[in-house]
C-alpha cells in the first residue's frame, strides 16, 4: 500500500455519477400525477365514450411528456467504443474501458466505464457534462475540466467540440440544439392550445393544432439533422473508432410526430361527423317540409295594402 492507496496526490477523488435525470423524473412524475387525476374522475364519464375519452387523455399526455422530456435528455446522437487507452496524463498506466458519447441539445455528455470497474486501484466511472448552449461558456468548462484532472479519454473527446478545434463541429451543433429546442417549444405550446380547443370544444380547430404540432415535431428533427450530416473528425483510441449514430431521442421525437398527425385527422372525421348530426337534429327540429321566410326576424307586422287610385 503507497501513501495515497495507489491514486495520485494532485488529482481529486472521483466521484459518483447519479444514476438518473432529475428533470426527466421531474417531467415524468408530473405527467404520471396528471394522469392519475384523470383516471380516477373516470367512473364519471357513462356510456361508451369513456374509452374514448381515455385512449384521448393517454394519446395527449403522452404527446405533451414526450415534447417536454426530449427538450432536456442527452441521447439525440450516441456512441461509444471499448478500447485500451492511456487513463490520465503522467501516467504509464493503460486501461480497458468503453468510451461513451451522448450528444443533447444543450451540450456533450462524455462517459468513461472501466471494464471492469475497478483498475488500478481506482473506480473508472465517469460521466461529465460539456455545455454549449447558449450562456454556457464551453471554453472555460474545457479549462475548468484541464484543472480538475480528468482523465485523458475525456479531455480528448471534449476537445474534439471545442470552438478552436480544427474539427469545426461546435457552432453547428450550438446552433442546431438552439433552433431544436426553440422548435420543440413551440410544439410544446401548440399542444397546449390543442388541448383548450378539445376541451371547449371546438374540435376543428384543435386538430389544426395538433397538426401544427406534428409539423413543429418533424422541422425540429431537420434542424438536428443538419449538424448530424456535417462532416466530423474521427475519434480514434488505437485501432478503434468511435462512431455516432440517431439516438432515443431522435427516434422518439419522430414516431410522436407521426402519430400526432393521424390523431389530428382523427378529429377532424370527428369534427364532421359532429357537424352532421347537429345538421341532421336541426332539420327534424324545422321538419321536412317547412321553410323559413326571411322576414320572420321581423316578427309579426301588419300588412298595409295602399290603393293606388288615392
Amino acid at each position: 500500500m503507497t501513501l495515497f492507496d495507489g491514486s495520485y496526490p494532485f488529482y481529486p477523488n472521483t466521484r459518483t455519477p447519479f444514476p438518473f435525470n432529475t428533470t426527466l423524473v421531474l417531467i415524468i412524475s408530473v405527467f404520471l400525477n396528471v394522469l392519475a387525476m384523470f383516471i380516477l374522475i373516470l367512473p364519471g364519464i357513462r356510456g361508451k365514450g369513456r374509452f374514448f375519452w381515455l385512449l384521448r387523455v393517454i394519446t395527449s399526455l403522452f404527446i405533451g411528456a414526450v415534447i417536454l422530456s426530449v427538450n432536456f435528455t442527452r441521447d439525440w446522437e450516441i456512441g461509444w467504443v471499448t478500447a485500451n487507452t492511456s487513463y490520465k496524463s503522467f501516467s504509464r498506466a493503460m486501461v480497458n474501458a468503453e468510451i461513451g458519447l451522448h450528444i443533447g441539445l444543450a451540450g456533450v455528455n462524455i462517459t468513461l466505464v472501466g471494464n471492469p470497474v475497478n483498475q488500478i486501484n481506482e473506480t473508472i466511472n465517469y460521466n461529465e457534462h460539456f455545455a454549449w448552449h447558449l450562456g454556457a461558456d464551453y471554453t472555460c468548462i474545457y479549462a475548468d475540466s484541464l484543472a480538475k484532472g480528468l482523465p485523458s479519454p475525456i479531455l480528448y473527446v471534449a476537445e474534439k467540440f471545442s470552438k478552436h478545434s480544427p474539427c469545426g463541429v461546435h457552432s453547428q451543433y450550438r446552433i442546431s440544439g438552439h433552433y431544436t429546442s426553440v422548435t420543440l417549444w413551440l410544439a410544446f405550446c401548440t399542444w397546449l392550445i390543442s388541448n383548450m380547443l378539445f376541451s371547449m370544444p371546438i374540435l376543428l380547430y384543435g386538430s389544426y393544432m395538433i397538426l401544427l404540432t406534428a409539423a413543429l415535431l418533424i422541422c425540429s428533427l431537420l434542424f438536428f439533422s443538419v449538424a448530424r450530416n456535417s462532416p466530423m473528425c474521427t475519434i480514434r483510441f488505437g485501432p478503434a473508432s468511435l462512431q455516432t449514430v440517431y439516438g432515443a431521442s431522435f427516434w422518439l421525437t419522430l414516431a410522436t410526430g407521426q402519430w400526432a398527425a393521424p390523431w389530428s385527422e382523427l378529429g377532424f372525421s370527428s369534427s364532421s361527423v359532429l357537424l352532421c348530426d347537429l345538421a341532421t337534429q336541426r332539420r327534424r327540429q324545422v321538419g321536412p317540409k317547412a321553410t323559413i321566410s326571411p322576414y320572420a326576424a321581423l316578427g309579426p307586422r301588419k300588412l298595409m295594402v295602399w290603393d293606388a287610385s288615392t
